[in-house]
């Protein structure tokens, strides 16, 4: 693969890493705005929280930065969302 592509490959992947997570912030308004979180599992919100809590240490270490960007900003975004899901249960 020619070098500018792999730049760009690069740079599309650290711009996907910080705005994916950012898809939760609309979740997070929406369940403090009608401030019930009735229509989201609790089970799911628990585990995938788990899931990205345990991926943490191995996005913290790793040498590729798109995987640390992702993993930090999907910790903290999601962590709002087990948050207001639990605050409103």
């Amino acid at each position: 693969m020619p070098e500018y592509l792999t730049e760009i490959v690069k740079i599309a992947g650290m711009a996907a890493s910080v705005l994916m997570p950012l898809f939760n912030i609309p979740l997070v308004y929406k369940i403090w705005k009608r401030r019930s979180s009735a229509d989201i599992s609790l089970l799911w919100s628990l585990g995938v929280w788990g899931s990205i809590l345990i991926m943490l240490p191995a996005s913290l270490i790793s040498s590729d930065p798109v995987f640390r960007i992702f993993g930090v900003t999907n910790f903290v975004l999601f962590s709002s969302v087990v948050f207001s899901v639990l605050k409103f249960r």
